[in-house]
């Protein structure tokens, strides 16, 4: 099962912890506010919750979903990423 998260948060602190969770839990940045990767039920679940206490009572969203291998291999992909390698930007 692939874990894929999005986040609209204003806070550059808070923005940035969430993306270092993200990282720390297995997923790797496919666009600038959006991991993606194969992370298991238990790692998914520490995740959830690292990511609630992150946001705490800040303003933004995170969103997580869960995605089958099946509906990965209908994934269509246009054009580049936008960024750099420094960006750590990466498509799976």
């Amino acid at each position: 099962m692939y874990t894929l998260v999005i986040y609209d948060i204003t806070d550059d602190d808070v923005r940035m912890r969430v993306a270092e969770a993200c990282m720390e839990a297995g997923l790797v940045r496919i666009q600038k506010s959006a991991f993606l990767g194969r992370i298991d039920s238990q790692r998914r679940k520490s995740l959830k919750h690292r990511l609630q206490k992150i946001l705490g009572n800040s303003s933004g969203n995170i969103q997580i979903f869960l995605i089958c291998e099946a509906d990965m291999r209908l994934r269509e992909v246009i054009g580049e990423p936008v960024g750099s390698e420094e960006e750590g930007l990466m498509f799976l």
